[in-house]
């Protein structure tokens, strides 16, 4: 069997047990012969096996087993399904791929944003991740005139609005966060380094909004007011993972945030124009007024 087969059933499977949250492998096979996969042939208890061991290792999602309640299986760590981790990311990709690779009838309809490009440099970092070797790289910040060497442990990378970036720690300890796209060579040093055992990326881009992280920008509240349909957006996706709600009147929802108010997270805000405002802190409310000020006189006419 063909590794794209594969990856269609280890899909179905996941997606069956988590939709069902409990099922027995007899109720997995009487949808599973409904299915052009099955060739309406039931899927063998030892096939069942190898796949559930085969998700595990691949997704690290883990399939359980309720033997107190009838032998019926459950996704142990559903988090991962629902969270913004690597697994729900691969198997969300992975059921796109597979979704559209069945539709090619409809390819001039189904219309997708340009697929990040990495420009070769993520299957060396990921792998200097992995051996935990130093990497130099020559990087051509915008506005300078000329590339600038800098080497660096590679402790993690993240995929933000179509671009990858790195995140690099100097001998120093400092770290700094750098775009893939402006990275002009990259060497992987025979040089290794010791991994913070107490570092969590998560953690370290949780007071973020994106990926710039400024510690001369203090975490603050931020209250923001969304007017009309914006709220509904907020909730379905909200800006930032701290976001909760926190009260409504006639025509607005009021909405908090716990994040550092750096200028990315001021372009989302601005982005969002007359629909949204803060209201806390008064910092940001002046700031955003100014930014709004400016923008307006590059309109005026002279």
């Amino acid at each position: 069997m063909t590794t794209p087969i594969l990856f269609k059933e280890y899909i179905w499977l996941v997606n069956t047990i988590y939709q069902a949250r409990n099922i027995t492998l007899d109720e997995i096979n009487r949808k599973w012969v409904q299915t052009e996969m099955s060739g309406g042939v039931e899927m063998a208890r030892n096939t069942f096996i190898r796949h559930r061991n085969a998700i595990e290792n691949i997704f690290g999602i883990f399939i359980e087993c309720d033997r107190k309640n009838g032998y019926k299986y459950y996704i142990g760590n559903p988090k991962v399904l629902t969270e913004d981790s690597i697994q729900n990311w691969m198997l969300s990709t992975l059921s796109v791929n597979h979704v559209i690779s069945e539709s090619l009838s409809l390819q001039k309809r189904i219309l997708l944003e340009p697929i990040p490009s990495s420009k070769g440099y993520l299957e060396p970092i990921i792998d200097a991740m992995k051996k935990k070797r130093l990497i130099t790289i020559d990087y051509h910040k915008y506005g300078a005139e000329e590339s600038k060497e800098y080497q660096m442990a590679p402790y993690c990378i993240k995929l933000y609005h179509r671009r990858w970036y790195i995140l690099g720690r100097y001998e120093s300890g400092e770290f700094r966060v750098f775009s893939f796209d402006r990275i002009k060579r990259l060497i992987t040093s025979n040089d290794t380094f010791e991994l913070d055992e107490d570092f969590d990326a998560e953690e370290y881009f949780s007071e973020c909004y994106g990926v710039v992280r400024m510690e001369e920008v203090p975490v603050e509240r931020v209250v923001l007011r969304a007017y009309g349909d914006e709220s509904l957006y907020l909730r379905d996706l909200p800006i930032h993972h701290s976001q909760v709600e926190i009260g409504d009147g006639d025509g607005y929802t009021d909405f908090e945030c716990y994040v550092r108010p750096t200028l990315d997270f001021c372009g989302q805000i601005l982005s969002r124009g007359c629909r949204l405002q803060v209201l806390k802190p008064q910092s940001l409310a002046d700031k955003i007024h100014q930014m709004l000020a400016d923008a307006l006189r590059n309109y005026e006419k002279k």
